[in-house]
Order: C-alpha cells, then sequence, then structure tokens
C-alpha cells in the first residue's frame, strides 16, 4: 500500500494582521481538525522520544496542552502544565518573560517537579522562545532541568530556538516557517 506524502505546512493556517498588523498568526487548528494530520505530528514526536531518557513532559498554556497531552499519553509520562499568570490552583512558582506583544508571566505548581526530574517542554510554536525560555527557567529553580524543547513549528527568524540552543536547551521542530511566508 502506498501512501502519497505528507504536507504539514497545509494544515497550518496563516492569518496576516493577527493579532496585530504586520504579523502572520500559525494558526493551527486545521492540524487538529484533520485525524490524519495530527496522527501524523503525534506519530512524528512519538518516534523521535519513544526511548529517550526524560521523567515528564511539560506544556505550555495554551495550544502546547494539546499536542503535549497526546505525547504523554503514549509515552505514558506525566504531564506538567505551565500556565498563564493566574490559573493555577495550588501553590505556584512564577517567572516573566517577553512575548512578541509585551510582557507575561508564567507559573507552575511547586509541587511539579522534584530536583533530578528532566523534562521535555512542549508548544505549538516557537517565535521569541520567551515562553520556552519562562518554562525553562521554573524548571531549573525546581532543580529538574529540561531535557529538550520541543514545538510543531519554528519562526527561526526570530531568533528562539538560538535563545535556547544558547541556554543550554536543544531544540526539535517539525516545520518552519519565514515570517513572511504565506
Amino acid at each position: 500500500m502506498h501512501s502519497e506524502p505528507f504536507d504539514l505546512k497545509a494544515l497550518i493556517r496563516p492569518v496576516p494582521d493577527f493579532p496585530k498588523p504586520g504579523v502572520i498568526f500559525r494558526d493551527i487548528t486545521p492540524l487538529f481538525q484533520s485525524p490524519r494530520g495530527l496522527r501524523h505530528v503525534a506519530d512524528a514526536f512519538i518516534e523521535r522520544y519513544v526511548e529517550a531518557e526524560f521523567s515528564h513532559i511539560g506544556a505550555m498554556d495554551a495550544r502546547g496542552f494539546l499536542i503535549g497531552s497526546i505525547i504523554a499519553h503514549q509515552l505514558n509520562k506525566p504531564l506538567i502544565l505551565f500556565r498563564k499568570q493566574g490559573k493555577l490552583p495550588a501553590d505556584v512558582i512564577a517567572e516573566g518573560y517577553q512575548t512578541e506583544y509585551g510582557e507575561a508571566f508564567l507559573e507552575v505548581h511547586t509541587d511539579s517537579l522534584c530536583e533530578g526530574d528532566s523534562v521535555l517542554v512542549f508548544d505549538d510554536l516557537i517565535a521569541t522562545g520567551g515562553t520556552l525560555l519562562a518554562a525553562t527557567k521554573l524548571v531549573r529553580r525546581m532543580g529538574a532541568e529540561v531535557f529538550e524543547a520541543a514545538a510543531i513549528i519554528d519562526l527561526p527568524e526570530l531568533d528562539g530556538s538560538k535563545r535556547l540552543n544558547d541556554a543550554g536547551v536543544p531544540t526539535f521542530c517539525l516545520t518552519a516557517f519565514s515570517l513572511s511566508e504565506l
């Protein structure tokens, strides 16, 4: 049986001028509306990490939760939620970071990780790297380490993957877009 090549980029919708003029937003909702597309993405991450040595998966609020939870389930790993400020109910630690649009805070429950844990951090996209760098700082503050940062999409012109690598965090993305690519 011969299967057709898979075009991941075709399932990522460009939305010009969102959330502000000049920005091309990379919308992954069409990917989640495609069972074949979602299976392809999940399988690619599962194949990469099935034999990797890490203890937890950390998913970024909110689109990182979508793929991170699937991977955590399939790899039988605990899932840690990194949330926007004010969303977690128990004791948290917080880290401020710059986004493409301003400043934000990321929080995680203080009892999510222990010294010696190793975390694969997930998001839908790496732009400036701010969210994943904040998560890395939170992981390290709890005595754990980041195994790798993974995302569906990289925007290499915004240097997020470079910033993560410079901070000692390897990165992996399934695809990349230039800032002007529609």
